[in-house]
């Protein structure tokens, strides 16, 4: 019952009871808590045994969820095929999307990296060579535009 807290916040809940209600009335409190707890799982375990009796077949308390209930007592394993496909067709695009976007970035990995003057058509300077003065930038004509680079 108390799975998610810890030693210290149990001990602080214990402690707030024992101020709220005093230590005369907090056995009492705590048994009549015991109690509505029991009533209230009694209740349940009715309510899923007449459902089951009801129905004709066994149901648990996590059946009771209602798309739990109507995929588990509605619904034919063929109509929940139909109802899953539609998904099945995305998830499968998808994870294909993935493994190709994978496969290229990794390609892409493996080549190395353009360098300036890699790219065909551009030329790379030495350090400290000036363009041309006629405005070009070298045989084949192109004009050269300072502010560019």
């Amino acid at each position: 019952m108390f799975n998610n807290l810890n030693f210290w916040e149990v001990g602080a809940l214990a402690l707030l009871a024992l101020f709220i209600f005093g230590p005369e009335r907090l056995p009492k409190v705590i048994s009549d808590g015991m109690r509505m707890l029991r009533n209230l799982r009694a209740m349940a375990r009715n309510a899923t045994d007449d459902l089951s009796r009801e129905l004709g077949t066994e149901v648990r308390l996590e059946d009771l969820h209602p798309k739990t209930f109507i995929r588990k007592h509605l619904l034919s394993e063929e109509e929940e095929r139909e109802l899953r496909r539609p998904f099945d067709d995305i998830y499968r695009d998808v994870k294909q999307a993935s493994t190709d976007t994978t496969d290229y970035v990794s390609r892409q990995a493996q080549s190395p990296t353009p360098r300036y003057g890699d790219t065909p058509g551009y030329e790379q300077r030495p350090p400290g060579q000036q363009p041309p003065a006629d405005g070009t930038d070298g045989a084949d004509g192109r004009r050269y535009d300072a502010d560019a680079t």
